[in-house]
């Protein structure tokens, strides 16, 4: 794991998040403070409905908090504009959806560079950063294909890709392994631990053990509230996933 830095790259600061009013409201999140640095990647557990995928979304500011406050490398999203809020989104986080969000009309470079082409970057320079976050992926070779000409292991990748591309410093990962077979499952997450490992903040959700124990520490979510934090001796524990 890369050496610690003071500020942390995400910070959740005694968030809450409810959905709705009245009778018909929904706590999704209860008081949770969480901070990751860089360096660190993060897992985060529990059962369905305990706050996880909302913890996300709050943290990529996907979502806005009800109370509290979400900081990304110090800034509070809070205070941000929809323009500047989009900017982060682009510039400084990225994102692996459960569901992928690929554009099925754009190509796999299409798909990887559009983040940085809405964000001002010439599109021959945005391209050649797509092709180069493809390869470092370990499909390079997809650059020229759409979605639904890819496997969904290849189709996982790509995704990667995209939330990697650029200099971002925060990845959030939402079950980025489900309905991958065991090894093209182990091989995204060992592309997110190196991307941790060279200096980024990561945060995954996961409902396997043996994919938590590629993470620093372990967060446990239940009813909207952390319940428990672990650490892990990555590289034993991931050895052990691996055997």
């Amino acid at each position: 794991m890369s050496d610690l830095t003071t500020t942390p790259v995400l910070e959740l600061r005694d968030v809450t998040r409810i959905h709705g009013s009245g009778v018909t409201a929904v706590h999704a999140l209860r008081g949770v403070s969480l901070s990751v640095q860089a360096g660190e990647l993060v897992a985060v557990m529990g059962p369905s409905g305990s706050g996880k995928s909302t913890l996300l979304n709050v943290a990529g500011g996907l979502d806005s908090v009800t109370t509290g406050a979400v900081l990304v490398e110090g800034v509070d999203l809070a205070t941000l504009s929809k323009a500047d809020l989009a900017a982060v989104r682009r510039r400084a986080a990225g994102y692996v959806f459960q569901d992928l969000n690929l554009i099925p009309t754009l190509t796999a470079a299409e798909n990887v560079a559009l983040p940085l082409e809405l964000d001002g970057t010439s599109v021959r320079e945005s391209r050649r950063l797509a092709v180069d976050s493809l390869e470092a992926v370990g499909v390079a070779e997809l650059a020229g294909r759409y979605p639904d000409e890819m496997s969904g292991g290849q189709q996982q990748r790509v995704a990667i890709a995209r939330a990697l591309v650029g200099d971002r410093r925060l990845v959030l990962a939402d079950e980025p392994t489900g309905a991958l077979d065991s090894e093209t499952g182990e091989a995204v997450l060992r592309l997110l631990r190196r991307r941790v490992d060279e200096g980024a903040a990561g945060v995954l959700v996961t409902h396997e053990s043996r994919h938590a124990a590629w993470a620093d520490r372990v967060v446990f979510l239940r009813d909207g509230t952390v319940v428990d934090s672990t650490s892990y001796s990555v590289e034993a524990d991931a050895a052990s996933a691996l055997s």
